[in-house]
């Protein structure tokens, strides 16, 4: 099912936030919301999964207005993956899995067999179902994250939304969840703040810069070298990665920031008595 927002516009106490975003995420592909800190990405996700309202244009999940819709219709549309969410750190990892099975169930509703078996599921296609009895507090970032993402998997929405799922997770942990994401085959949006994971592994990108959109589309055509410079203000090559043969990015400080670097003095020459 296709995502998108249409000439998305939001101020926050009176200051610009997004100025007419649009966004197109194609059935069954993800695309990476790209840029730096402050232009907006977790702002227009907020707006996608029903946490900020726009003052103007229009979110879609196929053809339902996300905000026109009820909160249960909307949650049976798109699962979120938030930053630093909140929960009880008393549940166990099945508990919290099984929380994405709400808005599918009435008012008070118990968890039916059904349910129970759309759990294991979810548990077994994420790799967490050892852990299904821990305490939420007793894992590593990593299995929390995947805990996370089971229980979007157990929400049997076709949108998955996902708000810097990688941050403060290890290299590996980072590429295993990846990984995982591109194994559901969910129409999937993902703020993410490592440019070479969005190169990798992003079907498309929209790289937004002071709440506009610069640039739409496949990341080999959106992460140029010149457009990374602009926005970002680093140099960039794009490369063949020498182990997956995907494209991959590599980066150094800008030109001006190199020669500051070069004219600050050694160690040695800043204190003598070491030499």
């Amino acid at each position: 099912m296709r995502v998108s927002a249409a000439a998305v516009s939001v101020s926050i106490d009176g200051t610009p936030i997004l100025d007419g975003v649009t966004l197109d995420g194609a059935a069954g592909c993800m695309t990476g919301l790209i840029g730096p800190n402050g232009s907006g990405k977790s702002t227009l996700l907020r707006c996608l999964y029903r946490i900020i309202r726009p003052q103007r244009g229009a979110v879609l999940i196929g053809d339902h207005d996300v905000w026109q819709v009820p909160a249960r219709r909307a949650g049976q549309l798109r699962a979120v993956v938030a930053q630093d969410q909140e929960l009880d750190n008393d549940y166990n990892v099945r508990d919290i899995v099984a929380m994405g099975r709400i808005p599918h169930q009435r008012l008070l509703e118990r968890e039916s067999p059904a349910d129970r078996v759309i759990v294991d599921e979810a548990l077994a296609r994420v790799g967490i179902e050892w852990a299904q009895t821990r305490r939420f507090a007793t894992l590593s970032g990593g299995e929390r994250q995947r805990v996370l993402l089971a229980r979007a998997v157990a929400q049997d929405a076709p949108v998955l939304l996902l708000d810097e799922p990688t941050n403060h997770l290890d290299i590996g942990a980072q590429l295993e969840l990846l990984d995982l994401i591109r194994e559901l085959g969910l129409t999937t949006v993902a703020a993410l703040h490592d440019l070479d994971h969005a190169m990798a592994y992003c079907d498309a990108v929209v790289l937004l810069h002071h709440g506009r959109v610069v640039a739409a589309g496949a990341p080999v055509d959106v992460l140029t070298p010149e457009r990374l410079d602009r926005v970002f203000g680093v140099r960039a090559a794009v490369t063949t990665h020498p182990l997956t043969g995907r494209p991959h990015l590599v980066f150094a400080a800008a030109r001006e920031r190199l020669d500051r670097v070069a004219a600050m003095p050694t160690t040695n020459e800043a204190n003598p008595k070491e030499r």
